[in-house]
């Protein structure tokens, strides 16, 4: 609700105006002013008798501040309501106003079905539905008979038909008094000018008295009903005991007093509160009836119990015969004849003769009967229902929905479904049963206000996206978030977001420079929650920076190098663009080798902090494919294996074979250990250690020294001993190998020239013994040339190699094949006895297991008959 003032808000004459919102209210003029005094006018006559603003102008104030922005909507077709539209408003509850043509078609519509529905349902005619059908109000669901459906374009008020359109009075209204009966009846009328909504309290004076009646003021005639806030003290029910509450409306409560009372026959005391003091006990009456021979059946009660019921005139059950003169305690005797009396379906009569207890229940005469639906017809006992199996298949009264109910009479029951259909809002379904025709509006009301809260009125759900804002004229009081929130412009209240700072930003970017660009920092939500849809407006420039949004990249110039930082090469580049160029040259870098530059273009190498952190794209440098072709300390004739590296190479670990200085071994030795030695350690570490293996040149000695370099010493100085034979190898003897040389060179021959198996012959001459010796040799030597003539083959018995091994072949073949037949026979025979081994242990197997089985089965029985003996 809004606040009450000395004054109530203006109201605008034309509720279709679509002027913006956000003007200047000094710009309306002669407007505002026109407002102003129809606001006076129309509250005049009540303020001139009240004095002031009374709370009960805040509805009709609600109605005037709607339709002076413009949000006086119809609820049917959610279109704004002119001035210049016919209307029609609902002046029993919520005085909600409508298009005419619209609650026409409404009130039609909802008759014509409430008609349908009713002669479907009732066994009545089409025109007395029709007649007695009814129609309701779109918000507050308010009947109007069919009679009232309205036909004419009247006055809030009733008494003008085609209000004109005057600008200088209320749109719709008359512009005369009122004069609408008041509430309560109170016999007065309203004196406010022709109005929308709800006539105000009664301002007149009267004289009244408050409910209990103990204070008499006069006081206005609305509000003439009041209590004093004093203590009632009217006399209660009980007649003992006065009300003890606050003077109040209605009927005073029931006493509350507890106190002991008996009950109504008198034989239990209970504390009870007074308006209970009247109970009845649990205990039966049983006193003496006045035939003294039977007891009151009755339970408590006061007073006296009565005549006996079974004194006078009996009947027998039946009631066919009746009995004068019969004592109390007599039974009655049956007449005998048939009882026929009602039985409870209320067609048939009881068969039995008279008798006493009660008539059968159910009645069980076999009639033929029809079910609800007819399509059945079935011999039935009479108190049995008869319904078939068939479902109706009828639309229910929504024409949606079949009834689908067995065996229905035709009177199908209401749709119990829910319609959840979308209301015309688009925002909330329709939460009615299913029915027929348009659903109802919806009846959800939005607020609309300014940020403060002060101005705001209702709009129906749906049209508050075509609303304007309301205009407030306090200041706005929420604090700027801005950086510039004390240096900002105050402005009025409004509706949604502030507006948007004016002052220039500087806010400090982190490269060091300062945004001077308009403030674009965060502003303050909109309040309330939902907001309108507001009217676009053409600009003819674009914003710099849209309110709310960080501050954009840094504009100012900067010099920059390139990504591979070299000097003289740099460009004028804007500070935010972070790109990276190329100046074309060779990189020129060195490489991880250390020895080689990068001949690339100009690039941002990844082995560079400071290009790294600005290029997270660098492109690595060229990988050294050369070999490495440093020399090695100390210097060897091998190359490193290596490709081209940083830094000293390597140790050689290359081996190295060399022999001796005589050549009966081979040293290895690694590169590197054995070019660090000097030539005497090296001569000295070929040397194997052992005797001298080589030849002396004179002689087939060899040489007697330790392994040494160079020639052998003094070869012609041999001291090895020879034999020294003479010509036909008879005689010999030892001689120094120097002698022998000497005794070659004596004779004009070179030692060198010798061989060895002649080396030392023919040195000696040959006597008489030698010649001797020649002919017995060569009489042995005929003797054995004898002997092998005596050893040569008969060549007819001669047989030639070849045919002899083919004939042992022949005899082989013959052997082996008997040998494979006998191996053959011997596995045949194996496999029979492994077979015949393998289906007598599985024959014995699954025996042994079928006995084993029968056995744990038995044993199982047995534990099942000492466990349960009893079963």
């Amino acid at each position: 609700m809004t606040s009450t003032m000395s004054r109530p808000p203006p109201f605008s004459p034309s509720s279709d105006s679509d002027a913006d919102s956000d003007t200047s209210p000094t710009a309306g003029g002669a407007a505002d002013l026109r407002h102003n005094d129809l606001s006076d006018t129309i509250f005049r006559s009540y303020i001139e008798i009240t004095g002031r603003s009374s709370p009960d102008l805040a509805k009709i104030q609600s109605f005037l501040t709607s339709s002076r922005s413009g949000a006086l909507s119809c609820l049917i077709c959610l279109e704004r309501i002119r001035s210049s539209d016919p209307t029609w408003s609902c002046t029993s509850r919520c005085f909600a106003v409508f298009h005419l043509l619209c609650i026409q078609g409404w009130a039609r519509q909802s008759s014509d079905l409430s008609a349908a529905r009713a002669a479907s349902r009732l066994p009545i005619s089409q025109s007395k539905a029709a007649a007695d059908s009814v129609w309701n109000c779109p918000k507050c669901r308010i009947e109007y008979s069919k009679s009232l459906i309205p036909k004419k374009y009247l006055c809030f008020c009733g008494k003008l038909d085609d209000p004109p359109n005057d600008p200088w009075i209320l749109p719709h209204s008359c512009g005369e008094i009122c004069d609408r009966p008041l509430k309560y009846n109170c016999g007065h009328y309203c004196l406010l000018l022709c109005h929308p909504g709800p006539c105000p309290s009664c301002p007149k004076l009267v004289k009244a008295r408050c409910f209990c009646g103990a204070v008499d003021e006069v006081r206005r005639c609305g509000f003439k009903n009041f209590s004093c806030n004093g203590i009632c003290s009217k006399l209660l029910d009980c007649g003992t005991h006065r009300c003890e509450e606050t003077c109040h409306e209605d009927n005073c409560p029931p006493c509350r007093a507890r106190g002991v009372y008996r009950c109504q026959c008198g034989k239990v005391e209970e504390e009870r509160e007074c308006c209970d003091r009247n109970f009845k006990c649990e205990v039966p009456c049983e006193r003496l009836l006045g035939c003294g021979r039977h007891s009151c059946s009755r339970g408590c009660h006061s007073g006296e119990c009565g005549q006996c019921p079974l004194q006078g005139k009996r009947t027998c059950p039946c009631g066919k015969r009746v009995y004068e003169g019969m004592a109390c305690d007599v039974a009655v005797p049956l007449c005998g004849a048939t009882c026929e009396k009602i039985l409870s379906c209320g067609r048939h009569r009881c068969p039995e003769r008279c008798h006493h207890r009660p008539c059968i229940e159910t009645c069980r005469i076999v009639v033929t009967k029809s079910c609800r639906c007819g399509s059945l017809k079935k011999e039935v006992p009479c108190y049995q229902d008869l319904a078939c199996e068939r479902k109706c298949q009828r639309l229910r009264d929504c024409g949606r929905h079949a009834c689908k109910r067995r065996c229905c009479d035709g009177d199908c029951l209401p749709c119990s479904e829910i319609c959840d259909r979308k209301l015309r809002c688009r925002n909330h379904k329709c939460p009615a049963p299913c029915h027929r025709g348009a659903c109802a509006p919806c009846p959800v009301m939005v607020t609309i206000s300014c940020a403060c809260g002060e101005t705001h009125f209702e709009v129906p759900c749906g049209t508050e996206t075509d609303q304007k804002p309301p205009k407030c004229p306090k200041p706005c009081h929420i604090i700027p978030l801005c950086r510039h929130g004390t240096n900002c412009k105050p402005h009025r209240c409004h509706y949604g977001a502030c507006p948007s700072c004016r002052l220039i930003c500087e806010e400090e970017y982190p490269c060091g420079h300062q945004c001077k660009l308009r403030c674009h920092g965060p502003r303050p939500p909109p309040n309330p929650e939902f907001t309108l849809k507001r009217k676009k407006k053409k600009s003819n420039h674009e914003s710099e920076c849209t309110p709310g949004s960080p501050c954009p990249p840094c504009p100012e110039l900067v010099w920059r190098s390139c990504v591979g930082q070299h000097t003289g090469a740099e460009r004028m580049m804007v500070c935010s663009d972070r790109a990276e160029f190329s100046c074309d040259n060779l990189c020129g870098n060195l490489l991880s080798c250390g020895n080689h530059y990068c001949t690339n273009t100009c690039h941002a190498p990844k082995n560079q902090s400071s290009t790294a952190s600005r290029c997270k794209r660098g492109e690595p440098c060229e990988v050294c494919s050369l070999p490495c072709q440093k020399e090695r300390q100390p210097a060897c004739p091998h190359p490193c294996p290596l490709p081209c590296h940083p830094g000293e190479c390597a140790p050689c670990k290359v081996l190295v074979k060399r022999s001796c200085h005589c050549g009966s071994m081979v040293h290895v030795f690694e590169c590197i250990y054995y070019n660090s030695l000097s030539a005497e350690k090296q001569m000295n570490v070929r040397s194997c250690g052992g005797p001298c293996h080589r030849k002396l040149p004179n002689c087939t000695h060899l040489c007697p020294q330790t392994c040494h370099p160079g020639q052998c010493p003094a070869p012609e100085k041999c001291s090895k001993k020879v034999t020294v034979r003479c010509g036909c190898q008879t005689l010999k003897k030892e001689w120094l190998c120097a002698d022998v040389q000497a005794a070659y060179r004596s004779n004009g021959c070179d030692p060198k020239d010798i061989s060895k198996s002649q080396y030392g012959l023919r040195l000696l001459p040959c006597n008489s013994d030698c010649r001797s010796k020649e002919k017995i040799v060569d009489s042995e030597l005929q003797l054995r040339k004898s002997k092998v003539l005596e050893k040569e083959p008969d060549p007819e018995n001669y047989v030639p190699k070849r045919r002899k091994r083919r004939g042992q072949i022949q005899d082989a073949g013959q052997i082996s094949r008997l040998q494979i037949i006998t191996a053959a026979m011997k596995r045949l025979l194996l496999l029979i006895i492994v077979v015949v081994a393998l289906i007598t242990v599985t024959y014995f197997g699954y025996k042994g297991l079928l006995w084993l089985s029968d056995w744990m089965n038995e044993i199982e029985a047995q534990k099942r008959r000492i466990r349960y003996p009893r079963i």
